[in-house]
Formats: structure tokens, sequence, C-alpha cells
């Protein structure tokens, strides 16, 4: 297996990874077979895959420019994987040049390519650090540096929880951070779940079960298990909803079906 240049020194190229198999879905050029071998497998259950991956970042950048209009400058993006065209900070920067990130990863591969990416660019640092150790990102010097956590921040944390198991304690891992924000902040997800999935659950959870053999088990929640994510903030209309519904911005009619697969929601804290 030929190692390209770009790959970090010490990463396993062997061994998929959730975000380099996103950046596949999304048309990036940063992952390795092993990733585009476990998307396709991933697919052969669920083709719209992509479509998914495409509605979830349309979303995000809605929500990047609803948080703007709503003051906010600075975000902090958890599971932010590799940064491709349109992420949180081309969005925020090119509406508000002042606007601060801090992106965040665990995955060596998201965070060295971020670097590279972010590089020369002050307003925005890259913290390797995993979601379900909410003090070590809080710590970290480079929101320390970036975010002024006394004033409102946005807390980005799309497609990255059902990543995190039951036994993880995701919802303590959000009490946190969101106990650690000023009022104001808003709280931005999005998660997969078998609503919406244009198939039969069974059919969809073939594709569950791809995410599961490369030991990244993907977590299908309901929309009342995503809804408590949102404890003690105040959901934002229209709700916790189909990806394409939250506040679109052209006829969600237009979308493929496979778009309204997973929920999405922003909330306030009072």
């Amino acid at each position: 297996m030929e190692r390209p240049a770009w790959a970090p020194t010490g990463i396993d190229i062997s061994v998929p990874s959730v975000s380099r198999i996103y950046d596949y879905y999304l048309g990036g050029s940063h992952n390795f077979e092993v990733d585009r071998e476990a998307a396709r497998k991933a697919m052969e259950f669920i083709p719209g895959l992509p479509k998914v991956m495409q509605a979830n970042r349309a979303f995000m950048r809605r929500a990047v420019r609803f948080a703007l209009d709503e003051g906010i400058t600075q975000f902090l993006d958890i599971g932010s994987g590799i940064p491709t065209f349109g992420n949180v900070h081309e969005v925020a920067q090119k509406a508000d040049p002042e606007a601060r990130v801090v992106y965040v990863d665990h995955d060596p591969v998201a965070v060295a390519h971020s670097r590279a990416v972010l590089e020369g660019n002050e307003r925005t640092g890259i913290v390797a650090a995993d979601l379900r150790k909410p003090q070590e990102i809080l710590a970290s010097p480079e929101v320390r540096r970036l975010l002024d956590l006394d004033q409102p921040v946005a807390l980005l944390l799309v497609a990255v929880l059902h990543f995190l198991e039951d036994e993880d304690d995701p919802y303590a891992a959000v009490a946190e951070l969101r106990d650690a924000l000023a009022p104001g902040s808003l709280l931005v997800l999005t998660h997969a779940a078998y609503e919406g999935i244009p198939l039969s659950e069974e059919r969809a959870g073939g594709a569950v079960g791809v995410y599961r053999n490369i030991r990244n088990p993907l977590v299908m929640r309901t929309g009342k298990e995503i809804a408590g994510f949102f404890d003690g903030f105040e959901l934002i209309a229209p709700g916790v909803v189909q990806m394409p519904m939250w506040r679109p911005e052209n006829s969600p009619e237009q979308e493929d079906p496979y778009a309204f697969s997973g929920l999405a929601g922003v909330g306030r804290k009072a």
C-alpha cells in the first residue's frame, strides 16, 4: 500500500477512519483505499450516503450563518473532521473577518490536515482531543487563546454524537460543555437516525454494521433521544427536524430523498 506524502507519520493507513470516510463521501482527496472500501461497503446498503453528508454540511452552513445573525462570532466545532471547502471558518470569516473558530478532532489525519489548511489564519485553531473528555478541550491552549467563554459561543456537534455509545455517556459530555458556555450560546447538532431514511430499517442497518466492523459503532437514536441533548437549551424553531427542514434556503421538495436521513437542531442556552 503506497503511503501518500500528506499522510502524517505514525498513522496506520490500514485502518479505516470515520473522518476520512466522510471526506470521501464529500468528494475530498484525504482518504486512503481502506476508507474508500469501507465507504463503498456502507453504500451497498445506503447508496445515498454522500447525499446525507451533503445535507449535513448544508445544514451546518445555515446554522453558522444563523449564529452570526444572532451576533455570535465564536465557534467551537467538535468532531470537525477534515476541513473541506465551505467549512465553518470559511463561512464565518466571509461574513465577519473577526470571527474565531476552534476545530477539535481525535483523528490524527484530520488534525494534521486542519493544521495545514489553517496555517497563517490567526483566528482559527485545531485541538487534538476527544468529545468524551470535555475538560481536555476546554482547557486546551487553543480554546483559551481564541475563545472567550464568558461570551456566547456556537458549539457545533455535527455528525459526531452518533459515534458515542451509551456507555460513553454522551449526554454528560454535552452537559459538561453546556455548563462551560455563557448564556446565549448555541448548540448546533446533527445525528443519524432511522427516521427519514428512504429504506427499511433492516437494510439501513447493514450500513450500521459496516461501521461496527471497523470499530466505529454508529448509534442510531430516536428523535426523542436526540432532543434530550438539548437539555438546558431552548430549542429554536423549527426544533429537531430532518436536516433540509431546518430553516431551508430553497424548497426542501427539490432535495434528494436521502437528504432527509438524520435529524438536526439548534438550541440556545438560557
